[in-house]
């Protein structure tokens, strides 16, 4: 068995009379890239922090890159904190330069890889510009490329598409799979379900600092199959609500928009067949097995304490476009 790059056992984390993070065990493989994941106040940042020795556990133990702490391996991690920040006083190129050297960058190419990162986050021409003049989303990115100028082992951003505008979103996701495909090891926390299904081999959901889920995302989405099928007939009068109820191996169909179906099958049902007989019934535009989404699963994992709409609410993304427009 490989190394893991963080180990988490029995951690628990109080603020006074609020329980944080509760008898957390979480063992994350090198290479992955794991999605943390859970609404706002589950205890991911708490769970960070404490990875990052920011503070310590109140009871349970933590081991990162072999070492007892973050403090032991620091130079072999890159770590973009939930609160932003940047020396906005200081010019684009001496920060990055800054941090470079203080993460132990030594050698005559640290230019050469400032400007390298910068052309690639499509900064090339702020090198020489202050912090303090770029948009709030510019000096995310910056914050990003200073998160891994040292070409880091280990990766752990917090939070990192927030505020963020679409076209930036799928550059950071770009960046973080080819990263990823370089033998880094990534873990990012959001509440951003989507993100994390679009990026992630490795998922690990947390509610109410208990863990809910952990594990990779194939196998997930196998355990939490939901056995339905995408129904779009091309002519709605060949194939009705009531005709797709009647038939033998269908449990339950819902209304989609577009005329389309949700048709949940019985657990004995062979999709493929079942997808099949409608090609045979009907001239079909769409048929197709619905894939459980994150979403769908964490909502089906939490406590029935809180509810749905509460829930769904909580993982949805802030509007990026009104907070960052670069």
């Amino acid at each position: 068995m490989s190394e893991a790059a963080i180990s988490i056992h029995g951690v628990t984390k109080r603020f006074r009379d609020k329980v944080a993070v509760n008898e957390l065990d979480l063992e994350v493989p090198m290479g992955s890239l794991c999605g943390f994941l859970g609404p706002n106040g589950a205890g991911k940042t708490t769970t960070i922090r404490m990875v990052m020795s920011i503070f310590f556990p109140d009871s349970g133990n933590i081991s990162v890159l072999g070492r007892k702490t973050a403090i032991e391996s620091k130079d072999r991690i890159g770590y973009l904190p939930e609160e932003r920040g940047v020396y906005r006083k200081m010019k684009v190129g001496d920060f990055l330069l800054y941090i470079a050297k203080l993460k132990g960058v030594a050698g005559g190419n640290i230019t050469a890889r400032i400007d390298d990162w910068l052309e690639r986050i499509g900064l090339a021409d702020v090198r020489k510009k202050k912090c303090q003049e770029l948009s709030k989303g510019m000096q995310q990115k910056i914050q990003f490329v200073a998160t891994i100028i040292h070409n880091p082992d280990l990766i752990i951003l917090d939070e990192p598409f927030s505020g963020l505008d679409p076209v930036n979103v799928r550059l950071l996701r770009e960046l973080l799979d080819e990263l990823h495909r370089s033998g880094k090891t990534i873990i990012f926390s959001t509440h951003v379900l989507h993100e994390a299904d679009a990026l992630c081999n490795r998922i690990f959901m947390i509610n109410q600092g208990r863990k809910i889920l952990d594990g990779h995302i194939d196998d997930i989405r196998a355990e939490f199959d939901p056995r339905s099928i995408i129904v779009q007939p091309v002519n709605p009068a060949d194939l009705t609500r009531e005709a797709l109820e009647g038939m033998d191996q269908v449990r339950s169909v819902s209304m989609l928009e577009n005329r389309a179906f949700d048709v949940h099958l019985h657990d004995n049902t062979d999709p493929q067949h079942m997808m099949k007989r409608l090609f045979d019934h009907a001239p079909m535009r769409r048929v197709e097995l619905r894939r459980p989404t994150l979403e769908d699963i964490f909502v089906n994992l939490v406590s029935t304490d809180d509810s749905e709409d509460v829930i769904r609410a909580s993982l949805k993304a802030e509007p990026v476009m009104e907070r960052s427009t670069s």
